[in-house]
């Protein structure tokens, strides 16, 4: 047995555990950047990780001479960096992790001056990374008082809300929000939840405070809702990103918009001085886009008709080129009067549309004092909640 154990490639073998719990700390890391964590049974969760930590301290001790170990002990500290700041005040979880981080980079089997160079980076990163974060959340403290009068989840469970009074010294200046947030992308462990951060929506702010609180939802189905917003005006507009207009076969062609439109220019097109400065190019018709130095050719790409000597030098066209304008960007657009608008009429959707943008065939509605604040319709149309994606901003340090 002690042969087997002294083996130089059982070493390497148990080496590569190390990686495990070097893996475990960056998911952790990458966790606290975008996640609130919520502990069940914080006595339960210290013991674990205390014991998952020893027995990784006596395997990575037991191989530390090893390449892979060595490099796993400069690793784990700058890992645990994020999770000290940001999940402050757990340290049933955060100094278990921080104490193997610390006994192996100083036991490990790296040379003195290598550990002494990456214990001081390591120490200068956490003293220059905790005072800046500090400073940074010190200017977006709220000295109002805030209190949570109500929360809970919508009839299908896909939504949570909660209700919240801001009470300042004056108050007619407090306010009520209305705050929704998905509820289907949390992160379930054993002991532990996490939320995803900067996912709330404000469906509904009064001024002052309302002294009365009254949620209810209700569940209606897609043409319900279609019927109601479009009796309310056909005016109304939904922004779709680039994926769900690619969804509709919808182009970058079929969303010029031209904006400010002269007085004159709407004389040429027939309409009132009190009508929209908008409008978009599909509704121009051609032998009425050279008032805005436009023109189609025979596949019905739009060019421009007369570009300046000026706008040439400037992006490098050569005189006589037919400049087409699906190859200029948004900025030498705006030369133009023109920008790529993904806002579409909701009355020009179908209802098969609705179902390919995944608007369900029924959903949540929610009303508060007995008005509208927010509908799941809507929700899935403009894409309230991308929960896929992750964007790093100073809203996730608060």
């Amino acid at each position: 047995m002690r042969r087997f154990f002294a083996n130089v490639w059982t070493k390497r073998a148990f080496s590569l555990l190390s990686v495990f719990y070097a893996a475990g700390a960056f998911i952790l890391c990458w966790f606290s950047l975008f996640y609130d964590i919520h502990i069940h049974g914080r006595v339960s969760q210290c013991l674990i990780i205390t014991a998952i930590s020893i027995i990784s301290l006596v395997l990575m001790l037991y191989t530390r001479k090893q390449i892979v170990t060595r490099i796993v002990s400069f690793l784990i500290l700058p890992a645990m960096l994020p999770v000290v700041l940001l999940y402050f005040g757990e340290w049933g979880m955060i100094i278990p992790i921080i104490v193997t981080g610390l006994l192996i980079l100083l036991l490990s089997g790296a040379g003195e001056g290598i550990k002494t160079a990456i214990g001081t980076v390591t120490l200068l990163l956490y003293v220059f990374a905790a005072l800046g974060y500090f400073l940074i959340t010190s200017f977006f403290v709220i000295s109002d008082k805030t209190e949570v009068v109500a929360e809970g989840e919508s009839p299908s469970g896909r939504y949570r809300y909660r209700v919240v009074n801001t009470i300042t010294e004056d108050p007619l200046n407090g306010s009520t929000s209305v705050y929704v947030e998905p509820n289907y992308a949390d992160k379930e462990f054993l002991f532990a939840t996490f939320t995803l951060k900067d996912m709330e929506r404000v469906v509904d702010l009064t001024r002052p405070a309302s002294e009365e609180i009254k949620i209810e939802w209700k569940t209606q189905s897609r043409a319900e809702i279609t019927a109601e917003l479009n009796a309310r005006s056909e005016h109304i507009v939904v922004r779709l990103s680039d994926k769900a207009l690619e969804k509709l076969g919808i182009t970058d062609a079929d969303h010029y918009t031209l904006y400010g439109i002269s007085s004159k220019q709407k004389r040429a097109l027939g309409k009132k001085e009190s009508d929209f400065n908008d409008i978009l190019l599909t509704d121009i018709p051609d032998d009425k886009l050279s008032e805005f130095n436009l023109a189609k050719d025979e596949g019905g790409n739009y060019y421009v008709l007369s570009p300046t000597k000026e706008f040439l030098q400037i992006t490098g066209f050569a005189e006589g080129t037919r400049i087409y304008l699906r190859d200029l960007t948004e900025q030498q657009l705006r030369a133009f009067h023109i920008i790529v608008d993904n806002a579409i009429y909701l009355n020009t959707l179908t209802d098969a549309q609705l179902e390919q943008l995944g608007v369900p065939e029924s959903g949540d509605v929610m009303y508060f004092n007995g008005e509208i604040c927010f509908r799941y319709y809507v929700a899935e149309i403009e894409e309230y909640f991308d929960t896929e994606s992750r964007h790093f901003s100073l809203d996730l340090l608060e």
